[in-house]
């Protein structure tokens, strides 16, 4: 049968908050089968929030989670990765509200969890296997998920700035014939140098710099390095969309496409997903040869 994961020992990493600028102590430890993934906030009594799209209450900047008052926020990178890794059950323990920012990508992730090791675990993993297309629109930007045997994400971004436009703003990838790990999970966040001015301003983004993001001026890339990917900007929205996708409860079976999203549109199409009890089913696998296996196979090997 398709096993559901966790991981094989505790791991800890420590980072800086994206928002509040402060070091976060980050600890990923090995969960039971039906656990799920679940943020405990060390410094709210060590009440929890389980990553699902129930709990989702920040879209703007990032994606975050609340419940009863408990709040855990940029938590997309983190689920990237244990979605590609196709990580069932994890404890994820905090001592802040946010997920550390890391080097902007889900690159380090993969390497805690390649560190901790992966476990098979005797039960049955769960997949939500798309049955009926669900789009949701708003103005101009639209998304969609629809049927098909393995998980496929197709996205096309609009900047106006010089350097994405060279970079190419549409790209496709087939989970199952191309690699999350070389393809995607080094791919960082990005963002404007005059938007980080203004947001510091509102005491936010104080976490935020080249060591952490693509950092775009007028017309160039402040960041000496350069870049990861040639298409590193919308290699970096589709790392995204797979980390809020598996706030659905898993990993899903189907095709995404969307024009110009962000996490606000992500969650309203999970929302919609949820919403119509018809367009999705819960399917456990027994041949693990199965076409399910479009997470991650390699994570074994380095990055």
């Amino acid at each position: 049968m398709v096993k559901q994961r966790t991981i094989k020992k505790t791991v800890k990493a420590r980072g800086v908050g994206i928002h509040s600028g402060k070091l976060v102590n980050l600890t990923l430890i090995p969960a039971e089968p039906d656990h799920g993934v679940v943020f405990k906030r060390l410094d709210a009594g060590g009440r929890m929030v389980h990553a699902h799209s129930a709990f989702v209450n920040e879209v703007v900047l990032s994606t975050g989670l609340e419940s009863q008052g408990v709040k855990v926020s940029t938590i997309e990178h983190l689920l990237s990765a244990l979605s590609a890794l196709g990580i069932d059950n994890l404890l994820v323990e905090l001592d802040s509200f946010e997920v550390p920012i890391m080097d902007g990508s889900s690159a380090p992730f993969i390497f805690l969890v390649q560190s901790a090791g992966i476990e098979e675990q005797n039960a049955h993993k769960r997949f939500i296997v798309i049955k009926d297309t669900v789009r949701v629109e708003n103005g101009q930007s639209w998304a969609q998920v629809s049927p098909y045997s393995g998980f496929k994400v197709t996205l096309e971004i609009d900047f106006e700035h010089k350097k994405i436009k060279e970079s190419g703003q549409k790209l496709s990838i087939d989970f199952a014939e191309q690699s999350y790990l070389k393809e995607i999970s080094r791919a960082r966040t990005f963002g404007y140098e005059s938007d980080v001015e203004m947001l510091q301003k509102k005491n936010l983004a104080l976490g935020a710099s080249i060591d952490n993001a693509i950092a775009l001026s007028d017309n160039d890339i402040l960041n000496e390095d350069g870049m990861r990917y040639h298409n590193e900007f919308v290699k970096h929205k589709i790392l995204d969309i797979v980390g809020d996708l598996f706030l659905l409860g898993g990993n899903i079976i189907g095709s995404y496409e969307g024009y110009r999203t962000g996490h606000m549109l992500n969650d309203q199409l999970l929302s919609a997903i949820l919403s119509q009890p018809n367009a999705f089913k819960i399917q456990t696998f027994e041949d693990s040869n199965s076409p399910v296996h479009f997470y991650s196979e390699d994570w074994q090997n380095d990055l």
